[in-house]
């Protein structure tokens, strides 16, 4: 029996290919980057001798109930196991291996991925406590059902990728806006650039730029958050505008600060608002092809029409806590990470404060001891190191030592971090990029908390330091294995 044409014709978003190919390939590619984060970090952060082990985590009723393959055993070979495979078949939707199976065949693999690494995320406590997990866990669910190329992609699932970017930019926009003062007042950048948890190459050139640039940054933040996610939904070619000014605030993050890979999944996202029509335009008229089928099979509208209606269902609570009074920030309504709420930066911090580790092979209560600092590899340390960029890879033990030093309380990892350090243990010094002692272990290790901001102009030509810091007090006293010390 055929099929009317009308049926379906409706569902087929056949101006959206070149959509659909940087939206499957670019989430892709940030699964890729995530799993081999996990595989790099996961073991010496929540593997079975780290910091806040997964098997303990095991033992409570609430993660027993979470949707993860490590809910019955964990080991560390399993975990890379379901990292290598993760990011294998990430590799391949990236290459566009997948994309020539039939899309009974690509959904699957797609969600496979989605479900490995929901289930590192709910497995990996505060170490995978961030908004862009839950971020990066809704978009592979979403992006999955784009399908292939031998269907066009469903123009509902389109329009619920940017519902995903209206609730991330609008979120955040409006949890500033509720938040710290100095969003209202277009003062947060004077401080923003400075304190933000890991300050890449060109942070302290944007912290030292004029005051009336910042108060800019901050009027062009509300607009790109507050007011151009709305013609997202509007017809073309104003939708691709709204994108096109999405993707540059987001390139201006990019330059300026190491998210993870939050600001490049909000870009590869924003592309859902830029049709093929655009693209030709933008290439001078040339024709830009079009990558796989101009129709939806009746059988994947069916799937594809009762997955927008699921998601649309979940809609309810995230939407309802975008115009709530006590907006909630980054955060998830059900155990599988699927339509969240986001935001981020609705308070800033105006002080820098970080927590320096130190150790020393000396009697540490002799006053002549020398002491010697771990370096880390994003987070500020030694005076004269410009800060590296990292993002999108996710320096996780990096960005925990930011919260510890604005007095997280949720840090039981750091005690079990100096002893790991005492006992030199391989894996956790890997995380870090500097070991004074080359392997061996201290006799003491210490934390100090100093006060830094950015040397001025005239600072770094005298001195050669991109920091400038000042000693605060003692976070740690000296700790030994020894007894008696």
């Amino acid at each position: 029996m055929e099929v009317p044409a009308w049926l379906t014709a409706w569902l087929a978003g056949d101006d959206y290919t070149i959509a659909r190919e940087i939206l499957e390939r670019g989430v892709a590619a940030l699964y890729l980057v995530a799993f081999v984060s996990a595989v790099n970090q996961f073991p010496a952060l929540l593997g079975e001798h780290g910091l806040l082990p997964v098997r303990r985590f095991l033992r409570h009723p609430y993660a027993r109930k979470q949707p993860t393959l490590f809910r019955w055993r964990y080991s560390d070979r399993l975990l890379r196991a379901v990292a290598w495979t993760g990011a294998a078949l990430s590799a391949l939707i990236v290459l566009g291996v997948v994309q020539l199976a039939p899309t009974y065949v690509f959904v699957p693999v797609f969600l496979i991925v989605w479900f490995l690494y929901l289930s590192i995320v709910n497995v990996g406590q505060t170490f995978y406590g961030f908004g862009w997990e839950s971020l990066i866990c809704e978009a592979g669910f979403v992006v999955a059902f784009l399908g292939a190329w031998d269907t066009a992609p469903p123009i509902t699932i389109v329009f619920f990728i940017r519902w995903l970017v209206f609730r991330l930019e609008f979120g955040a926009g409006m949890i500033k806006m509720r938040g710290d003062r100095s969003w209202r007042d277009l003062t947060a950048l004077y401080y923003h650039h400075e304190t933000q948890p890991m300050p890449n190459p060109f942070s302290r050139t944007a912290h030292l730029l004029p005051k009336w640039w910042h108060r800019v940054e901050v009027l062009g933040n509300h607009f790109a958050q507050l007011i151009v996610p709305w013609f997202l939904f509007a017809p073309q070619p104003v939708a691709s505008i709204a994108a096109a000014v999405m993707i540059l605030t987001q390139l201006w993050l990019v330059l300026t600060g190491n998210f993870a890979w939050l600001n490049w999944i909000t870009i590869v996202l924003c592309f859902a608002g830029v049709s093929d029509g655009v693209w030709s335009w933008l290439l001078g008229g040339a024709d830009v092809g079009r990558f796989g089928a101009e129709t939806v099979p009746l059988w994947y509208a069916v799937v594809a029409v009762a997955v927008t209606v699921f998601l649309v269902v979940l809609s309810w609570p995230p939407l309802r806590n975008l115009f709530a009074r006590r907006q909630l920030m980054n955060a998830s309504f059900n155990r599988w990470h699927l339509v969240n709420a986001y935001g981020a930066f609705g308070s800033v911090t105006k002080e820098r404060y970080e927590v320096v580790v130190e150790g020393t092979a000396d009697d540490p209560y002799d006053p002549e001891a020398r002491w010697e600092e771990y370096g880390f590899r994003g987070k500020p340390g030694d005076p004269r190191r410009v800060p590296r960029q990292f993002a999108p890879y996710h320096l996780r033990l990096d960005w925990l030592m930011w919260f510890l030093a604005l007095g997280s309380r949720d840090s039981p990892w750091f005690e079990v971090l100096l002893l790991r350090l005492l006992e030199a243990d391989g894996p956790t010094l890997k995380l870090l990029r500097c070991d004074p002692f080359g392997g061996r272990a201290p006799r003491a290790v210490r934390a100090r908390m100093f006060l830094y901001r950015f040397s001025t102009h005239a600072e770094k030509r005298e001195t050669g330091d991109v920091w400038v810091r000042s000693e605060v007090g003692e976070l740690v006293p000296p700790v030994s294995l020894r007894s008696g010390q």
